[in-house]
């Protein structure tokens, strides 16, 4: 069973923490992992772009000139697309393009990426992580003390604090995760994961904590 060093705010050690054999030694299967990806992108879009066709834009139904003698083509109407203000062709509409996957792939998924990022050691456990008022210097500092300035980050908090969340929001590439909701996009988008213990526990199943 893999472990990991929890270290407190300073970097200082705090002693260590198993991990579970199936979220984080779980096998890396690419196909599926691409395919989460591919889904929470869909998911997260919102399909409602919406175009006008000549059916739907505002116009009359008499013709722009008499059909014979003028020597131009003939037309029928002012709403056709290659008129000023006319309807678009082949526009795009509202549409659902929600796509699903069972759970089980999902959660797959997420733990080929979580082992991943352990076999790369892209993961640390902080002991807790708490401030007294809303500071961007002191998250920052913790950072800094963590090695992990200037890296993609993705905090994994147990659960929402606004003032944790404040403190690190105007830092760049640093995003905050509530466990257990967090995605497999997040999970590779990010250089280094940076659990709390707590967070980590609701991660993992309890028998194997």
């Amino acid at each position: 069973m893999p472990t990991l060093d929890i270290k407190k705010k300073d970097g200082s050690g705090a002693g260590s923490v198993a991990l579970s054999e199936k979220v984080f030694q779980a096998p890396v299967n690419k196909g599926l992992i691409f395919q989460a990806v591919q889904t929470e992108t869909a998911n997260s879009r919102q399909g409602t772009q919406s175009t006008k066709t000549r059916a739907i834009v505002h116009h009359t139904t008499r013709k722009p000139y008499k059909q014979k003698g003028t020597g131009r083509a003939r037309q029928g109407m002012t709403s056709a697309p290659h008129y000023r203000h006319g309807g678009i062709a082949l526009g795009p509409l509202p549409r659902d393009i929600v796509r699903d996957m069972p759970k089980k792939m999902r959660r797959a998924a997420i733990a080929g990426a979580l082992s991943a990022k352990v076999a790369d050691e892209a993961i640390q456990v902080i002991d807790s992580l708490s401030f007294e008022a809303i500071s961007t210097k002191a998250a920052a500092g913790i950072l800094k003390d963590l090695s992990l300035t200037g890296k993609r980050i993705l905090i994994v908090v147990a659960k929402h604090d606004p003032v944790v969340y404040k403190s690190f929001r105007n830092i760049p590439n640093v995003e905050v995760r509530i466990a257990p909701g967090f995605s497999t996009r997040d999970v590779l988008a990010a250089e280094t994961i940076l659990f709390t213990k707590e967070a980590l526990d609701k991660v993992q199943p309890a028998q194997e904590a």
